[in-house]
This record gives structure tokens, sequence and C-alpha cells, in this order.
């Protein structure tokens, strides 16, 4: 899977695109000629959700296109490939806070994905109640459109709520990794809190409405996706550390190093999401991330120093410092990885692109991609 071909960003989205679109083609067979509504669109995961469908629209015929509504409140603001796509024939975009009352010219959906929250600690932290009121407020708003649709006689075909592979909290040894059946270690005080929490409630929600009302609504649980989307402001770890090597510095570890993660490239990881919505069984959670390879936070950085030397020539080392934000890492889990039996099982997921590939094809996308929303 790693391909010396891809020079630029451009390339890179082509590439993931294509790889998305052949390893959906049954899943976005069942989306052609339907009205899909993505919340949170202007997020890093709506950056593929959107350009997947689109792609998939240009390849086929217009009769065939995926009718799709996008809404954002846009609360850290608007990314210029938004703007950049407004206007593509079968896409409407509009300004929309999912927490607040539903427009009234909504309209019907076939499929609906609720992707509008902050995910980023650093953001969510500094916007808890708005976080939480995306995850609770916003999905009971759709939840309840929802039921009132099927009265209406045009049943809601899939629904997919983003929860979070935060759920679980800080697992024990023995639950790593970590199955959708583990009940998870969560602090419902702590500074992750309105996130962690509001992510379970979430997923409370949705199981109630599909056993008591219907909805055919399910829970991907996303295990430390990364790439193109993720913005390099995001203050989350991977684009921190190609922000450092980009800008010449060393690299700023703002952790002793030894946590460890697996991260899940994110052209595999759109494939997963699509996958659940419309393969996935009504009122069901689905891990979506890799099981290997588990590397420590200094393994990372090593990895992209290595990497960015190749590309750019870069020189510089790792450094260890301490964030002047005293609850930085406080309830920051030890581990994070996923058993995805049940994804695979089910779903038909397989990631495939792997750890050093994803890495470099995110380095020459930030390498292009490096300025302020």
């Amino acid at each position: 899977m790693i391909s010396d071909t891809i020079k630029n960003s451009g390339q890179v989205i082509e590439a993931d695109l294509e790889y998305i679109c052949d390893n959906l083609k049954n899943e976005f067979a069942c989306l052609s000629g339907k009205r899909l509504l993505i919340t949170g669109g202007a997020g890093f995961l709506g950056y593929y959700l959107i350009q997947a469908a689109l792609y998939w629209n240009k390849n086929h015929n217009k009769a065939d296109a995926i009718e799709l509504t996008v809404y954002d409140n846009c609360l850290l603001g608007i990314p210029g490939w938004l703007s950049r796509i407004e206007g593509t024939e079968h896409l409407f975009v509009k300004i929309q806070n999912i927490s607040n009352k539903l427009p009234g010219d909504i309209g019907a959906f076939h499929y609906i994905i609720h992707a509008a929250s902050i995910a980023s600690p650093t953001y969510y932290r500094r916007y808890p109640i708005e976080t939480m009121d995306a995850n609770v407020a916003g999905l009971r708003n759709l939840l309840a459109y929802s039921v009132k649709q099927q009265e209406n006689k045009m049943p809601l075909e899939g629904f997919l709520f983003f929860s979070s592979s935060e759920i679980y909290g800080n697992p024990s040894p023995e639950n790593i990794p970590t199955s959708e059946t583990y009940n998870g270690n969560v602090s419902c005080t702590g500074p992750r809190a309105c996130y962690d929490e509001s992510k379970r409630y979430g997923e409370t929600l949705c199981v109630n409405f599909a056993g008591q009302c219907g909805v055919p609504v399910k829970s991907a649980r996303p295990f430390n996706n990364y790439g193109p989307g993720l913005r390099i402001t995001d203050r989350r770890v991977i684009p921190d550390f190609a922000g450092d090597v980009l800008s010449g510095k060393d690299i700023v570890m703002l952790s002793d190093g030894s946590p460890k993660r697996t991260f899940c490239y994110v052209a595999d990881a759109i494939v997963g999401y699509y996958k659940i919505l419309v393969k996935g069984r009504s009122g069901k959670a689905y891990n979506i991330g890799v099981e290997r390879p588990e590397i420590s936070m200094v393994e990372l950085a090593d990895k992209i120093a290595n990497l960015a030397g190749g590309l750019y020539g870069y020189k510089g080392k790792v450094v260890r410092q301490i964030s002047p934000d005293k609850k930085y890492l406080v309830d920051n889990p030890d581990r994070r990885c996923p058993d995805i039996s049940k994804a695979r099982a089910e779903l038909g997921y397989n990631p495939l692109i792997p750890l050093d590939e994803g890495l470099r094809r995110s380095l020459i996308w930030y390498h292009d991609n490096r300025a302020p929303v």
C-alpha cells in the first residue's frame, strides 16, 4: 500500500477518494438517488464524508447522484475546502446549530450522519456546554425528527451517530484490545467528561430510540483517526507533531511519551463509517480503527521525524516539555487499542493502509494545508 508516486496533497486526496469509493461500491449503490444529511460536515471527518459522496456522484449518472445536505454551526471557523466546494451540484450547505430547533424547511432524508461535535480535547474543554449540547440536544432533535418522518410514511433507512472510543475511559490491561462489550472506566466530573459522558448518554438515546421507536440508528466508536481534513491547529498529537516538523522546529512532546495508541488513517475510517450507516444493526455500536501497531507517543514522534527527514530533509529532534495547562493530561488514557472483530464480521470492514503510508500522506497534505481556518 506504500506509494512513492504521491507527491502533493491533490494526489493524496485523489488516491484516498478512489480508495474509499472502491471499498464502498455496494454501500454507495444503496445511497444512490437518496437524500443524505451530514451534521458537523465542516469538521475533520466531514472532509472525506462529503468529498467521497461527491466523488461517487462525479463518476456516476446524475439519476444515481447522492443528494447531500450539510449542516454545521462553524463554531471553530469555516474551512477553506468547504467554501471551495459550495455550489457543487447535488450539494447544499447551511450554517445551522443542530442543538437548536431544526429548520422548518428541513425536508425528508433517507440517511442521516450526526457528526456534529467538537472532538479535540483542547477545544471541547474550551466549549464544554456546546460539546454536550451537540451530543445530547442535537442528537435528540434528530432522533425526534426521525420518528416524525416515520409517522409521515417515509421511514429513515439509516442513521449514524458518531460516538467515541473515549467512552471506554482508561481500560484495565485485560480489556486491551477493547471490545464493544467493555462498559468503560470513565470520570463523570473530570475535564474530559463533557465529551466522554455526552457520547455515552448519546449512545443510550440511540439504543432506546432504536428499541422503542424503531429508528435505524447505530453508533460508531472511532479510535484515533488521523489524516487529511484534521486541521494542523487542532491540537491533537499528529497535527501538533506535523506542525513542528514542517516549521523546522524540534518535535515538542507534552508527556513522558509512554501512552500508547493505534492510529487509523482517515480513508480506512470513512469506509467503516459508511458501512455502519448502511449495514450496521440498529441500536448497536461498532469500533472503527486498527488493531496494530500499538505504539507509544515517543515512537510516533520518532516515526514522524524520520518520515519528514526523507520527505523534506527534517533534522530536528524530540524534546519533552510540561504543558502550561495543568489539566492537559488529566484522565488521559494510558492505552487505546480496539478489538474490531465485530466490524470485520458484520460489516466486512478491513482497514488496509499501513501507519507509515498514512503518516506519509498526512505530512504531504499538511505541507500544502498549513493555513489556519
